[in-house]
């Protein structure tokens, strides 16, 4: 007992200092969260039907966004502006090297949407975590983290579909659908981080500290939001109906389910939250 409550003691200073810190600290702190997303950019897996890879980056977004709270937005920015600017840490073209893949080409290419989806979707995390304290809680966090992850996807998709030229539902099967197992797998990830690390105390006034009703509106427009995106995507996948097989229909359905079902159950409990 003495362990944890030394560890959470020891969270809870960290967290004091982040938020009390200098600029240079924490400008200091936003490169190192910005370079981790550029190693996490450099694994990679191509697919044959989508110019988008699966990579890491959403990972450390997530977490970027969990751990540095205001100071994400500024970690973001940095990894997409200074690789805007010719830093060699966006996710690598097929065939090439680790680390040879950089400049504005990029931002303004087919995939230049998901990077911009990154600094927005950083910030939001970022918002909710300094300013809510029961955000910090696991459905709350988790729901946080596939918001998130839905901006990326929103953002990725609409810049995709103006290049390409495609379609709402092309564009959903080439830049979305593909890569919801995996960022619901990285978004679990970095919900074992928060809730390690995220201090359930107060640490810099938030708002919800004496009054945590004051998280119904905000956490019912989330959740809202993530019902109806998840909602569409299912239904987006049963579309594809005649092009699977059922093992693989069942499969791949389960991953759509699962949160829809998280994210509807935490709706209706925020309608019960006097």
């Amino acid at each position: 007992m003495e362990t944890i409550r030394r560890y959470k003691q020891l969270r809870y200073n960290f967290f004091k200092w982040k938020y009390e810190s200098s600029f240079i600290n924490m400008l200091i702190l936003s490169l190192f969260f910005a370079a981790l997303t550029g190693i996490g950019a450099q694994i990679k897996i191509y697919l044959p039907f989508t110019p988008i890879p699966i990579t890491g980056q959403v990972f450390f977004v997530l977490l970027t966004g969990v751990l540095l709270g205001r100071y994400a937005v500024l970690s973001q920015t940095l990894y997409v502006g200074l690789g805007g600017l010719g830093m060699p840490w966006f996710a690598p073209a097929a065939g090439m090297g680790i680390f040879s893949n950089g400049g504005m080409s990029i931002l303004t290419g087919v995939t230049g949407g998901y990077l911009l989806g990154f600094v927005l979707a950083a910030g939001v995390i970022g918002w909710f975590v300094d300013r809510f304290v029961y955000v910090r809680t696991i459905p709350f966090q988790f729901c946080l983290l596939l918001l998130g992850v839905s901006i990326i996807y929103t953002l990725g998709a609409l810049q995709l579909s103006f290049f390409l030229g495609t379609g709402f539902q092309d564009t959903i099967l080439k830049g979305v659908l593909p890569f919801i197992p995996g960022d619901i797998l990285k978004a679990v990830g970095a919900l074992m981080f928060s809730v390690a690390l995220l201090p359930k105390e107060s640490y810099n006034g938030e708002v919800d500290f004496k009054k945590r009703s004051a998280f119904r509106i905000p956490g019912i427009i989330v959740t809202t939001i993530l019902t109806l995106f998840f909602l569409i995507l299912f239904l987006m996948k049963g579309l594809q109906l005649d092009q699977v097989t059922v093992d693989q229909f069942i499969m791949q359905t389960a991953w759509y389910v699962i949160p829809l079902l998280i994210i509807i159950t935490l709706l209706i409990r925020q309608f019960k939250i006097n």
